[in-house]
């Protein structure tokens, strides 16, 4: 297996470090202290980023984007990580992949302006009583006089009052199986300022300051056909064959963090000075580097493997799940021995230390919990035995 990078991942790695520490970095602490991200730095940084060729990287050259392979995108994603969520989501934004189930007038409307940037979309998944349970979902999508009629509402809907338009899930019909009735679920594209769609303000966030979550209602709005995102009845498949990636992409993102944090806790060891020596001489934090180090490199193992797995057309829903849970619970222990470096210094907003420890804690819950990631190894590792 080849390890080393190639001299185009390294300039893509390099192109993307440099554009995150020169460009968005410098406002963190603004948004940190307001909360939000304002328009005009939006509007700037996404020109920037769209001038530095980073924008929606992640799409294939065909439609506009630039293409990137998946070993070389986990590459770019976890530069980008190393920043807040909030400037490095909004502003070298990654259209959702789903979008490449458009067709026809669709790609026009949809697919090919989100990868210029022109509009922005928001994935409507997640209910009140629907979080990992997606079946369990509750906004209806009922056949009438040859439209579709959705009613229902969605919450912690990321980024939803910026996007010009959403990629709705719905419940649109049942079916009988072995183990019982099941729902069938189809998906939608829906512009903003459709009658019957309203975006409301969401909750406040411990995690990701600025980046921002809303409530989506729906109330006998009227869809035309042409609005169905694949197949009708079958936005399980849409769902599966497009988003399973995103895993890959929240463990990149928390690898990049991760290696800031322990940067940040090596130079905080060299420079303090405890008792007449510098506190990376005592075994106390010398140990907890070389553990932090130990977990950061698996993780980053790992979710390479996973990332070269899908290259080759040989990833698993395991390979993802593995990569996710322990990119995720990683961070979590690597930020929090960063902080206990650091002392009393690691809580103050003076340092970003703080802030990572807080943006830590909702990545084992998005894109699939901690939970979720292990039933879908056990019932992997099982099933082939009859369990």
């Amino acid at each position: 297996m080849q390890f080393a990078l190639t001299e185009e991942q390294q300039l893509i790695v390099k192109t993307t470090r440099d554009f995150v520490q020169r460009e968005l970095m410098p406002h963190e602490q603004e948004v940190e202290e307001t909360g939000h991200l304002r328009v005009e730095l939006l509007r700037e940084l996404k020109s920037k980023a769209i001038d530095a060729g980073l924008y929606a990287a992640n799409m294939p050259t065909e439609v506009g984007g630039a293409g990137l392979d998946p070993v070389t995108w986990v590459l770019y994603e976890k530069e980008l990580g190393r920043t807040s969520y909030a400037l490095h989501y909004s502003c070298v934004a990654r259209p959702s992949n789903i979008l490449l189930a458009c067709v026809g007038e669709q790609r026009e409307r949809y697919l090919l302006p989100a990868v210029r940037g022109e509009r922005v979309e928001c994935l409507a998944m997640t209910e009140p009583q629907a979080g990992s349970d997606l079946r369990g979902m509750k906004t209806s999508a009922v056949l009438q006089d040859g439209d579709f009629v959705i009613n229902g509402t969605k919450h912690f809907i990321s980024h939803a009052d910026h996007a010009d338009f959403a990629i709705l899930f719905a419940v649109s019909g049942e079916e009988s199986t072995a183990r019982g009735v099941r729902r069938l679920m189809t998906a939608f594209l829906v512009d903003k300022g459709e009658r019957g769609f309203e975006v409301l303000p969401g909750y406040r966030n411990v995690s990701h300051r600025g980046y921002t979550n809303s409530i989506l209602r729906f109330t006998d709005c009227r869809l035309p056909k042409s609005a169905v995102l694949g197949e009708v009845h079958q936005g399980f498949e849409v769902a599966n064959t497009w988003l399973g990636a995103t895993r890959l992409q929240v463990a990149a993102n928390c690898l990049g963090r991760a290696e800031r944090a322990l940067e940040l806790a090596k130079q905080w060891a060299v420079d303090r000075t405890q008792f007449g020596q510098q506190i990376g001489k005592f075994q106390g934090v010398a140990f907890k580097l070389a553990d932090m180090a130990v977990e950061l490199r698996a993780a980053e193992l790992l979710t390479l493997e996973a990332a070269w797995k899908l290259g080759e057309n040989s990833a698993s829903d395991m390979d993802m799940a593995i990569a996710k849970l322990k990119a995720t619970e990683m961070l979590a222990m690597v930020a929090d021995e960063a902080l206990q470096i650091h002392g009393g210094m690691g809580l103050m907003t003076e340092l970003p230390l703080e802030r990572i420890w807080r943006d830590a804690r909702i990545e084992r819950i998005w894109d699939g919990t901690s939970e979720v990631q292990r039933h879908i190894i056990s019932r992997a590792l099982l099933r082939p035995l009859g369990g």
